[in-house]
């Protein structure tokens, strides 16, 4: 007699699965057939699967989107794709999403993304360990102009504005942002290009109405002219950043007792200073009002002013559709760590009362997703900080990574806060998956991508370099307990690390959106 056909490819029993929009946490059994879940249920034959995992009564997360990402900004993309989407691996991402555009660092060269953008395809195709897709920025009139083939040709549907590339480099105030930028002399990166970006964007929308739901506009909201006369005076000395140091360009008060100098990450927030968030944050939501540019994504928020500027944009601007962001280093590190330049990122690592006010917004539903704004900076970028001999922190490189870090991370200090599975789950993959055109991903159910990861809540450990996959040589989590560990990635249907190793090779893909 014939051997019955198998109804699933996969079936992993024994989970207790999370799904976001929901409150509870059950134990089910997952069946798989070609690379999508076909059945969530109970008590599903073990003999009905070609292939099937013990879960161990683990918790089965849906696979992490981490929107926001920074692969190949100091490195090669060929090879900063295999490390650190192996890192991503390593933590539960199986959607990683890329921030990219032209000029400096990155691809290294300006010019149409007509001839950029496939380049980075090239140098992304199997070197990822999990699916793929980039937000790219345009700087110039030209990439404005190629919004349309960017959604028709490559499925790119998300798009980003850096508002303090205005008038300051990627570290720094800058006086050549053509040659950082690599555009032409008569163009001009500022808040009109801004304006002429959002109304890009909108008519991209109104020319796509059945895709208008995917395609959006994400801003890392300082704003330029804030950052480099707070940076002046820092830098100067000052630790007050008053009327009188601004006006006499004095960084000392004789009569202060406590003037010092400010130093490391507490001198670098104090020179991007938190309302440079919030008043980015408003003109960014007037110009969205004024160019009905209607899905606007408010990237990395840090601190009290930022959150508070982007709720009232939301009240003053309801037909906006807004997303606000955060990060989970921007929830775990303060500007007292003893981390120093190594935990150097734009914008700042904060005060501690500004992470307990994010803790405060994530648990009242203010804030929509957490990611990693992981970017690969290796320790010789980081420790190149010296000037005349004594450390400088406005001398190192900004970002680092931790995507391998932030499902962790989530769970431990968001559990004892009383965040729960399920709402971990919407900030780790639904809400993300949803707004950025990926429809088949962020859920375990019939129909999504097999994208799941398993968690024990039970197995602890110490992160640091050494637990890390990423080649950057140094983790900003060093020394931090994290009580959850993910054991097994499984990237639509396979399994591509399991227990501290990758299976396998490479086999991501790139999401032409909209997917699923």
């Amino acid at each position: 007699m014939a051997e019955k056909p198998k109804k699933y490819d996969l079936l992993i029993k024994n989970v207790r699965v999370v799904r976001p929009r929901k409150t509870s946490v059950e134990k089910f059994d997952i069946g798989v057939v070609d690379g999508k879940i076909k059945k969530v249920a109970k008590g599903i034959p073990a003999a009905e699967a070609k292939e099937v995992v013990d879960g161990k009564n683990r918790l089965a997360f849906p696979g992490l989107v981490d929107p926001h990402m920074h692969t190949g900004i100091y490195g090669p993309l060929s090879q900063d794709a295999r490390s650190e989407s192996l890192a991503a691996a390593q933590g539960g991402v199986t959607s990683s999403l890329n921030y990219m555009r032209t000029g400096g660092y990155y691809m290294e060269r300006g010019g149409p993304y007509a001839e950029v953008y496939p380049e980075v395809l090239a140098a992304s195709k199997d070197n990822f360990w999990v699916d793929y897709a980039y937000h790219l920025a345009p700087l110039d009139r030209t990439h404005i102009g190629e919004i349309d083939m960017l959604i028709n040709k490559f499925g790119v549907t998300s798009f980003k504005i850096f508002m303090f590339y205005g008038g300051y480099g990627l570290h720094g105030a800058s006086n050549s942002q053509h040659k950082f930028l690599m555009i032409g002399e008569n163009e001009k990166y500022d808040i009109a290009h801004f304006e002429f970006v959002m109304r890009g964007v909108h008519r991209a929308m109104l020319r796509r109405p059945k895709l208008k739901d995917s395609i959006s506009l994400s801003l890392h909201c300082e704003l330029a002219d804030i950052l480099r006369a707070y940076t002046q005076m820092v830098e100067g000395g000052a630790k007050v950043t008053d009327l009188d140091t601004y006006l006499t360009g004095e960084t000392t008060d004789p009569d202060c007792i406590d003037c010092a100098p400010l130093t490391g990450l507490r001198a670098y927030s104090a020179a991007r200073p938190p309302h440079s968030e919030g008043l980015a944050i408003a003109i960014a939501s007037y110009l969205a009002n004024e160019t009905n540019c209607a899905n606007i994504n408010l990237l990395h928020l840090t601190s009290r002013k930022a959150v508070e500027s982007a709720m009232r944009m939301a009240k003053a601007f309801p037909h906006v559709n807004f997303r606000r962001e955060v990060t989970i280093a921007h929830l775990c590190l303060d500007y007292d760590t003893k981390l120093g330049s190594l935990a150097k990122v734009n914008p700042p690592i904060r005060s501690r009362e500004d992470v307990e006010f994010l803790w405060e917004a994530v648990l009242d539903g203010k804030l929509d997703w957490v990611c990693s704004d992981h970017a690969c900076c290796r320790m010789e970028d980081k420790l190149g900080d010296r000037k005349g001999g004594k450390k400088n922190i406005f001398l190192a490189k900004s970002g680092f990574g931790g995507t391998e870090f932030m499902l962790p991370a989530l769970i431990t200090e968001g559990k004892p806060r009383g965040l729960s599975y399920n709402k971990i789950a919407e900030l780790t993959s639904w809400t993300a998956a949803r707004r950025f055109g990926l429809h088949g991903k962020g859920d375990i159910a019939p129909g999504f991508d097999a994208d799941i990861v398993l968690v024990d809540p039970n197995k602890s450990f110490v992160a640091g370099n050494k637990e890390s996959e990423s080649d950057q040589g140094y983790s900003v989590f060093e020394g931090m307990e994290m009580k959850a560990s993910v054991t097994s990635t499984f990237l639509r249907g396979r399994l591509v690390y399991d227990e501290g190793k990758p299976v396998g090779k490479p086999g991501g893909q790139y999401l032409h959106r909209p997917y699923g």
